[in-house]
């Protein structure tokens, strides 16, 4: 285990954060400096700006799971090594609305439903 990789692990703990975030988190740190075949501690903002974009446009993978992978980064960076973090730096786009439907979504919604009971006279 890396001296790096002990440090983050040692903070994840610190935090009590859970055990897949944890792995996740590792994960997405040795994943980025596998891309870029060098410690991540000698990787700067530039390096996390073309990862971000690799993961969209390479990857294609969705604007949440983007989000999570920068999180670990952000994590990384802030907590672990105590450096600064800007979040202009690396925006994260926004993803389709998920309560948007589909007209033929709703017209399928709205045919699936029973029509309402009858209504009981009272005296």
């Amino acid at each position: 285990m890396t001296h790096l990789r002990k440090m983050m692990l040692e903070e994840l703990q610190r935090r009590n954060y859970a055990q897949h975030t944890t792995r996740s988190y590792i994960h997405t740190v040795e994943d980025f400096a596998r891309r870029f075949n060098c410690p991540p501690d000698r990787l700067g903002p530039r390096h996390i700006r073309e990862y971000q974009a690799e993961l969209f446009q390479k990857r294609n993978l969705s604007p949440g799971t983007v989000a999570v992978r920068l999180a670990a980064l952000r994590f990384f960076y802030s907590k672990t090594l105590k450096k600064g973090w800007s979040i202009a730096e690396t925006p994260i786009r926004k993803g389709p609305i998920a309560c948007q439907r589909s007209s033929a979504k709703k017209k399928l919604l709205n045919s699936s439903r029973r029509p309402p009971l009858p209504s009981i006279a009272r005296c």
